[in-house]
């Protein structure tokens, strides 16, 4: 007896996509929106367009290949993104704290890795240029920075030296009219790309100095890091510093002590505050899309009490976490921001961004391992969000401090 012909093969065995990034829908259920200037608005949304239409088709096959899309470095200078607060006189937007967290929350949205890109630049790179250089570095720097015609980068972390830097190993000795730096610093954002390297040692009286090194120095060496499984479009790099002189006038003048690599800090950990509230926005909305167009045992998987406990739990923390960054904000633009602050920001929202991301990985099931989805990229990206610029608990420990008047660092 013949055998039935066994049924063709079913060649399309992925599953249908319930996210479209066109269709986001920020989350703002306070009418946060109410608080914000026209203007503010005005650049956030075109921010907003730039990563739905440029970056969000494209940003998933980047990472992918552990590969940063360098063909947007001239779109972040045409949007502003590199050195919003600095002046304009400078090249810079000249806009206010707000305006820039704005910028940042939406970049993340698209991915972690393009936002370090361009708060590295403004913060850790062109702040110190700004705040504690000469005129000559500034002219020299600041424009090319934020035009995208230069890529800078931070040297402060170092393989045995992370929470505490006051016990950095590089060092800069003076020989005449010039520097001899040495010294290995690790986790740097931009480093294998860059031109120029902000880098911070102690002289012969252990006083911490700040230095602008070009990366094409005799004795400069940036080898990337390229085995991690976070920023994986972003280019992470070491600065090896062998015997490399530069002249006094690479000196950043008005940077003694910790207070410059720290104050930088401060910028960029503000920026970071609003940023992880983009990727978790973002983790919300793919999970929101998800729940609405996903059907089981005949309806919405949005109907189901469970679904919407998780909904409410993000939309509750992505609210409160959005009032902290405005409150936060407005501080800083009256000048009356305390480093304390951002820690207690960066330490709330770097978590709830994280919980936010696992709990929408979870609603999407097995796909939302897979690049169908932006959330398992996201969560991996936030791994290293949460630990660089101060970890969880380095900031858990200055909030303490400051409401106890203890410090408990050992």
């Amino acid at each position: 007896m013949s055998q039935p012909a066994p049924p063709e093969p079913d060649t399309d065995v992925s599953a249908p996509e319930t996210w479209a990034p066109e269709a986001f829908e920020a989350p703002d259920y306070y009418a946060l929106d109410d608080l914000l200037s026209d203007e503010a608005k005005a650049l956030r949304d075109e921010v907003r367009t730039f990563v739905t239409e440029e970056v969000a088709p494209i940003i998933e096959e980047h990472a992918q290949r552990a590969e940063f899309p360098r063909h947007l470095i001239p779109a972040f200078a045409r949007r502003g993104l590199l050195g919003p607060t600095i002046p304009a006189e400078y090249g810079g937007g000249g806009h206010s704290s707000v305006v820039y967290g704005l910028m940042m929350q939406e970049l993340e949205r698209g991915d972690s890795g393009l936002r370090s890109f361009c708060s590295v630049t403004g913060s850790l790179v062109m702040y110190p240029i700004w705040r504690y250089g000469t005129e000559a570095q500034k002219e020299r720097w600041l424009p090319a920075l934020a035009n995208g015609e230069a890529i800078g980068c931070f040297g402060l972390t170092e393989p045995n030296v992370g929470s505490n830097p006051a016990d950095m190993q590089t060092r800069a000795r003076r020989e005449g009219d010039a520097w001899v730096l040495d010294g290995h610093k690790r986790w740097s954002t931009n480093a294998t790309m860059a031109d120029v390297a902000v880098i911070w040692a102690k002289d012969e009286e252990d006083i911490v100095r700040g230095f602008l090194v070009e990366t094409d120095r005799a004795g400069v060496t940036t080898p990337p890091i390229d085995d991690t499984w976070s920023l994986r479009a972003a280019v992470t790099s070491e600065v090896v510093l062998d015997d490399v002189r530069v002249p006094e006038a690479a000196r950043l003048p008005d940077a003694k002590g910790l207070k410059g690599p720290l104050s930088c800090l401060t910028q960029a950990r503000y920026g970071i505050c609003w940023g992880a509230i983009g990727a978790a926005m973002a983790c919300y909305d793919a999970a929101r899309q998800h729940a609405q167009n996903r059907e089981q045992f005949g309806q919405p998987i949005g109907g189901f009490q469970l679904m919407q406990e998780r909904l409410v739990d993000m939309v509750q923390e992505i609210t409160k976490a959005q009032l902290l960054n405005w409150r936060l904000g407005t501080l800083k633009d009256a000048g009356t921001m305390r480093p304390q602050q951002v820690s207690l920001a960066k330490r709330n929202n770097c978590q709830t961004a994280l919980e936010v991301a696992r709990s929408a990985r979870q609603m999407l099931g097995g796909n939302g391992v897979t690049s169908m989805y932006p959330v398992m990229r996201h969560m991996n990206n936030l791994e290293s969000v949460v630990t660089y610029e101060g970890t969880h608990e380095i900031h858990t420990l200055i909030v303490g401090e400051d409401v106890t008047g203890e410090k408990a660092f050992v």
